[in-house]
């Protein structure tokens, strides 16, 4: 569209040309760039230096004129895009405001004085642009939502004092008419000022006190939302208006007791929705702006306590921010991303005809030709067809959100089976009754024993117990009728939703135990309520693994990652991963208890997820220990980053500082529950060297193993560094090179096989990796490396014993130390001549190489690698229960005991006898 079609299409920027004639030259002359407003900024100052408020009503009013007709002319030539046109509004309304306040302020100060607090400090009106206006995406004929506060209570300086309450009041009162009255020269903007604490019935000002109080006590949950983008647009102190504010908009935690809230909401959009009159209202009606903000805030509301960085304004930034922590699929955020411009520029071209606030598409034919046109499409049916498609789009992702209708309340609806997995569904109905102590005794037992409970009786007694328990009754009521909502679904979940090798009553008993552990915390309550299809999923997950259900005891704040599978379940990234770590320890830059925290959750969150892929069956143990290693170097990468931060300041060199892991981590086998074992190196002259780099892996250390309000991380086991626990806590690169070379013990060497820098300065970590290679690749004396490697067994051996008859899969003989005592054992005694074996790819890829090269038959190897890899499943499945031991029946063990009996027999020439005592051990 070119400039005359612009100017011919909105009939609102024909009248203002034809009333201002001169003003198209400059039209023409300014179109290419845009808006400058720097004249125009020196323009609105000399009026305010005047103090002659008919003049600078009159300048705002000519500055919106120029500024609209040259606004619409650029978006509507492709010019502009909506982040400019938005922008341009929006610094309109900032600058019509802060003019108007500071002119009226001064008027009324030349007669009553300065308002002062009680302690002589100056006040200014502060003036706060709600919604559209705070989030910087005013539409070109929108109104403006303002709220007016002021710090304290006083009053002026002046002869003719006033209270501050009546010289804000008469401020305020002078700002809205300098904006909102129309004169000859039209209007700035309307001015609604109905958002205020009582609406129309309250006060016009209020200091932060009264703010205060009433967000308190009087808030109610659309005010979360009206508040979300709020921001201030002038006066001062707006750090303190903020600490008032951010509490009632943000909980601390998760807050899925904002859904109750969002219900009222959701539904009346969903009812207007449904109305005929709305369905042309591209806002209100379906698939509308409307629903695109609601989705975006809903989750600020819920999440934004939690993670800072969604608490931006604006919905397009706050979109992208919630698409970047994974609360909607790209694919979603996309959707609704053009959608929302799609539907602002086509708002806006409504409004441009007459700048008139319009959202209703229009019925007359040449109406709706001329819209298609501005939009861009060459007929009516493909503008309607876009349309429609956006509208879908965004009516999808609202349901996909919130859900459908079904459902809404306060209570789970009872509805048809959560799946069609097992036996039919138990009547919900049915067990609500029972639950309640409405049925007979005889009766409620035989309705447990119909739903597959196998102990009916004794369940019956233990719904009875918590019934009477006094940690139910002392809920309070929301939070007592949540729970009875709750306890009929998890009898029908645990019975229709069969767990293989799990009873029923079993499951059910580890979900009754988790929701009462969350009882007191009715976010939780809400969390379950809200999302019936997080029941199965759960169910699932607890009925597979005691461990899962006691991580998830510990950590119920994880419930949330059960609401969307497709995040649950997506294959882990670990770049993205880093940058998600990052931008969280970031939100909580300069504090060291906000930062431990964000670790804690981000590492109890990858480990949940991984959780869920492994009971799902979706991931092997060996993949699965990838995984959880590279999740501890990314830990490990970001917590050493952090504690330097905080120890040098955020503008500091990078230490020369290494993290080097051993032991499972190094080997890359880490389990859940795993310690990691790490030795710390750096490398610099510098005197204080040590001494700082002590202090960083002290603070490294407190910072992984610390409790805090959001749980553990990791244990640490730092006794392989030089000279163990009596060694200094950092080593230099000379002095770990010295010692491993004149100093360390064969175990020493043992445990370097399974060594990796994992973190921290890159330089040093390939010297370390080179000198691992080479003291892995000295000359050794067979015998006496034998008779070594033999003892450290015995040793191992004498320190677990066993006095079951079952078979302990990692110390018994024929179990897993054995195989890789003997992997330790081929790298020290080949790798001088085959530098194959240095490199770090876990027992089963060293004992086929091994094969390969001949040092121990291949048939051997294969049979021992294999006995390996089951040994590691089964181990990894009993821990899953919580059991403490990984013992087994030793009877269908018997042929991997003896593949791995045939390789201990292989490299080193006897059987295994816990009754041999091997040659004294030596220093390597």
């Amino acid at each position: 569209m070119n400039i005359p079609a612009a100017l011919a299409f909105s009939r609102y920027a024909t009248a203002a040309l034809a009333a201002h004639p001169d003003e198209r030259a400059w039209l023409d002359s300014a179109v290419e760039a845009p808006f400058d407003w720097i004249p125009a900024a020196r323009a609105v100052d000399a009026a305010v230096v005047c103090g002659d408020a008919a003049v600078l009503a009159t300048c705002l009013r000519a500055l919106r004129r120029r500024l609209m007709v040259h606004t619409l002319v650029r978006d509507l030539t492709g010019r502009a895009d909506l982040v400019e046109v938005c922008g341009n509004v929006t610094r309109l309304a900032e600058v019509a405001a802060t003019a108007a306040s500071a002119l009226h302020h001064a008027a009324l100060a030349a007669v009553h004085g300065e308002p002062r607090a009680a302690s002589g400090q100056g006040q200014r009106l502060i003036v706060i642009g709600m919604g559209k206006l705070g989030g910087g995406e005013l539409n070109v004929s929108s109104d403006i939502d303002l709220i007016f506060v002021y710090p304290e209570d006083g009053e002026t300086d002046g002869g003719r004092a006033l209270s501050n309450r009546e010289f804000f009041d008469r401020l305020g009162r002078r700002l809205i008419g300098a904006i909102n009255d129309v004169t000859a020269d039209g209007y700035v903007f309307r001015v609604d000022m109905r958002l205020r604490p009582y609406g129309d019935s309250g006060p016009l000002t209020v200091p932060f006190s009264a703010l205060e109080q009433y967000l308190i006590t009087q808030g109610r949950s659309w005010e979360r939302y009206a508040w979300l983008k709020a921001r201030a647009l002038t006066g001062e102190r707006h750090d303190e208006l903020a600490e008032l504010v951010t509490p009632f908009v943000f909980r601390k935690y998760l807050d899925f007791d904002a859904y109750d809230g969002l219900r009222d909401i959701h539904r009346q959009i969903r009812e207007q929705g449904r109305r005929r009159d709305y369905a042309p209202n591209i806002k209100l009606g379906p698939g509308g702006i409307r629903e695109i903000e609601f989705i975006v805030q809903a989750l600020q509301i819920v999440r934004g306590g939690r993670e800072p960085a969604l608490r931006t304004r604006g919905t397009l930034p706050a979109l992208q921010a919630i698409v970047a922590r994974g609360l909607l699929p790209e694919s979603a955020g996309a959707r609704l991303r053009a959608a929302y411009v799609f539907l602002r520029n086509l708002e806006h071209r409504l409004q441009y005809r007459d700048d008139r606030q319009t959202q209703t598409l229009p019925e007359a034919a040449g109406e709706r030709e001329a819209l298609a046109a501005a939009m861009g499409h060459g007929t009516v049916a493909d503008f309607d067809a876009a349309l429609a498609a956006h509208r879908a789009a965004v009516a999808d992702q609202f349901a996909a959100v919130f859900g459908g209708d079904e459902g809404e309340g306060s209570d789970i609806a009872p509805g048809a089976p959560v799946s069609a997995q097992g036996p039919a569904t138990p009547d919900v109905a049915a067990l609500a009754a029972l639950w309640r102590g409405d049925l007979a005794t005889d009766t409620a037992v035989a309705t447990l024993a119909a739903a597959g409970y196998h102990e009916p009786g004794e369940l019956l007694g233990t719904l009875q117990r918590v019934h009477a328990s006094t940690r139910y009754l002392q809920l309070p009521a929301l939070s007592q009728k949540r729970f009875d909502a709750i306890v009929p679904q998890l009898l029908r979940v645990a019975a229709s939703e069969p767990v293989p090798g799990t009873l029923p009553q079993t499951v059910f008993l580890r979900l009754l135990g988790l929701l009462e552990a969350v009882s007191r915390r009715s976010a939780y309550l809400a969390l379950v309520v809200e999302h019936p299809p997080v029941l199965p999923r759960l169910a699932q997950l607890m009925g597979a693994s005691q461990w899962a259900t006691d991580f998830l005891m510990q950590h119920p704040i994880l419930l949330d990652e059960l609401l969307d599978a497709r995040v649950l379940l997506a294959e882990p990234d670990w770049e993205i991963w880093r940058a998600e770590l990052a931008r969280s320890l970031a939100d909580h830059a300069g504090d060291a208890e906000g930062q431990m925290d964000a670790l804690r959750h981000f590492q109890h969150v990858q480990s949940f997820r991984l959780l869920a892929q492994d009971i799902a069956g979706t991931m092997t143990v060996e993949r699965l220990a990838d995984h959880l290693s590279a999740l501890a170097d990314v830990v490990l990468a970001a917590t050493l980053a952090a504690t330097w931060a905080l120890l040098r300041g955020a503008d500091a060199a990078p230490p020369r500082f290494a993290i080097v892991g051993y032991g499972k981590l190094g080997g890359k086998e880490l389990g859940y529950a795993s310690d990691l074992d790490l030795v710390f190196i750096y490398d610099s002259d510098d005197d204080s060297s040590p001494e700082r780099y002590a202090r960083l892996a002290q603070r490294i250390v407190t910072w992984l193993t610390s409790t805090t309000g959001a749980g553990h991380l990791y244990d640490t086991d730092l006794r392989l560094r030089p000279d163990g626990a009596a060694g200094l806590m950092v080593s230099s690169l000379p002095s770990f090179r010295k010692y491993q070379r004149t100093q360390a013990w064969t175990w020493e060497h043992q445990a370097l096989t399974r060594a990796r820098f994992v973190a921290g300065d890159a330089e040093i970590g390939r010297a370390f990796e080179q000198e691992r290679e080479s003291i892995l690749r000295l000359p050794r004396d067979l015998e006496r490396l034998r008779a070594d490697v033999i003892e450290m067994r015995l040793r191992m051996r004498e320190g677990h014993g066993n006095p079951g008859e079952r078979f302990d899969l990692k110390h018994d003989p024929g179990g897993m130390v054995d195989v890789e005592f003997a992997v330790q054992f081929l790298v020290l005694a080949h790798a001088h001549a085959h530098g194959a074996l240095t490199r770090n790819l876990g027992n089963i890829a060293l004992l086929r190489i091994a094969g390969d090269l001949g040092l121990i038959a291949a048939p051997v190897a294969a049979a021992a690698a294999d006995a390996y890899r089951e040994y590691r499943r089964l181990q990894h499945q009993i821990r899953l229960t919580g059991a403490a031991h990984a013992r087994v029946d030793p009877g269908p063990q018997a042929a991997h005991r003896a593949a791995v009996e045939a390789l201990w027999l292989s490299v080193f020439g006897a059987p295994w006898s816990t009754e041999r005592t091997p040659p004294a051990a030596g220093a390597a």
